[in-house]
């Protein structure tokens, strides 16, 4: 019979994602209905609602422009969240600390702050990976470290970029001497003029990130809550009572001095975890974006001549982005030779790119690294092997990289414009602006947090349009590359 009805439980926040495809299945005969629009019942508003929840980092991140928040802590019955000393092993159950492995897997990056770092590796009591150590091979949230004086141990579980990438975020020219030697182990420092949560959302979302989880003390919580980057909280309560006048809570000074200022969490729910109690809730609603149906005229329609876009610049990195597609990372296949010279479709860019690193190298270990790179389940883990590998095994990479790297990049580059004519039309849309890879940290292939990066991505797309534009000139279509 096939499919004769789709319910859509809510549009793409995205504007430039919301495109013709309600109309396209109206068009084959399928009934479409649209809760909130088509379906207007209390059956319907309740599945509205958990529409909204499901997808709330992206209508957070699309409506302020940070990502999605969520602050998680857990406490003793008498609102603590270690000892006085200190300790903090453990305070919820191993049923919760599994639970908050299940949040970081669903997380970009995780946050903690300097002082966090500083008591569980210098007290001894836990040094922290801050890994989704339950999901083996699957997705590594990146660790970020905020620490305004940088006065942070030289050996910590954290600055081993082997189990996942660190970064710390600091202020301008703060110990400099440490900074280089955690650069030494591949941890990356980004500096800044005042370090504050609100600028580091900022850099957050710049650099993509869609859902952060923040594990930090009081003091940083109350800093994040106040900056209202903080969306959601998940409270762990633990029965048991510590107290201690000094003891440390979960959220430090506010400001408030009466409780009618105190903030009402919204949407609120109770789970039982083992022995523990899970509470979580919303610090603010979640943004209604209520997306108009595009029209027709929306949607630009393709002309190499002209570009349909207002600015001369045009910027692109995550998947999602307008431009999105023209991102390695982008979920598009090519079909070119292996370590073999057998046909081989890579599932992207970056899985060939990486890959290429240690082709034709004459060792046992890079061939391993190679297949473990065409195994790697996405994009993200393929650029984690690669780059990783690289680091640690510079001896297996080959010889000539650097000399050849750019033509590997165009080669696969070139084969997947090739491969989906639809992204030849988007990048010749783009046709009189400059395409730039909007990479705030890869200062080769992006543009840099201030253009002060080579852009060589960019580069590349622009001097394969100008290609497809000749052929076009020449002989009136598009012909497919070789």
């Amino acid at each position: 019979m096939g499919v004769t009805r789709v319910v859509v439980g809510l549009r793409h926040p995205l504007k430039h994602l919301r495109g013709k495809a309600i109309q396209l299945l109206r068009h084959q005969g399928i009934q479409v209905d649209v809760v909130g629009e088509d379906l207007q019942s209390k059956l319907f508003k309740e599945a509205l609602g958990s529409c909204l929840i499901v997808n709330a980092p992206l209508l957070y991140r699309a409506a302020f422009h940070v990502p999605f928040s969520v602050l998680k802590y857990a406490m003793t019955a008498d609102g603590k969240i270690a000892a006085s000393t200190g300790h903090a092993s453990w305070v919820s159950g191993k049923a919760s600390r599994g639970r908050v492995f299940e949040l970081r897997g669903r997380s970009d990056a995780i946050i903690v702050g300097g002082n966090t770092v500083r008591l569980d590796t210098f007290t001894c009591v836990v040094d922290p990976r801050l890994t989704a150590r339950h999901v083996k091979g699957g997705h590594v949230p990146v660790r970020i470290v905020m620490s305004q004086s940088f006065n942070l141990p030289e050996e910590a579980n954290l600055w081993n970029v082997h189990d996942a990438y660190t970064i710390v975020a600091t202020q301008r020219g703060a110990r400099r001497d440490l900074q280089k030697k955690l650069a030494m182990k591949g941890v990356e420092v980004v500096e800044f003029e005042m370090l504050n949560p609100r600028d580091v959302m900022s850099y957050c979302y710049d650099r993509g990130y869609l859902s952060v989880l923040w594990e930090c003390g009081g003091t940083l919580a109350a800093s994040a809550i106040s900056a209202r980057v903080i969306h959601k909280v998940y409270a762990f309560f633990a029965p048991k009572i510590i107290g201690g006048v000094n003891a440390p809570t979960p959220v430090g000074e506010l400001g408030m001095k009466q409780m009618t200022q105190a903030i009402d969490l919204i949407d609120v729910s109770y789970e039982q975890v083992d022995r523990d109690m899970l509470m979580s809730g919303f610090l603010q609603p979640i943004p209604d974006l209520s997306p108009v149906i595009p029209s027709v005229d929306e949607i630009p329609s393709v002309d190499p001549e002209v570009s349909p876009y207002e600015t001369n610049i045009i910027s692109f990195y995550k998947t999602w982005d307008t431009f999105g597609a023209f991102a390695n990372f982008s979920p598009h296949p090519i079909s070119l030779p292996d370590e073999n010279g057998d046909c081989f479709t890579w599932p992207t860019v970056e899985h060939y790119y990486q890959a290429h690193k240690f082709v034709s190298v004459d060792n046992p270990q890079a061939r391993d690294i190679v297949q473990e790179i065409k195994q790697a389940r996405s994009p993200e883990e393929a650029a984690r092997i690669g780059r990783t590998r690289q680091r640690e095994l510079p001896e297996l990479v080959r010889s000539d990289w650097e000399s050849t790297k750019i033509d590997v990049m165009y080669k696969a580059i070139k084969c997947k414009f090739s491969t989906h004519p639809h992204l030849t039309e988007m990048l010749l849309s783009t046709a009189g602006s400059v395409l730039v890879e909007a990479s705030p940290h890869d200062l080769f292939w992006g543009g840099g947090r201030e253009g002060e990066g080579l852009n060589y991505l960019g580069r590349l797309l622009m001097q394969l349009r100008s290609e497809i534009l000749g052929t076009v000139q020449t002989t009136g279509k598009i012909e497919e590359s070789t």
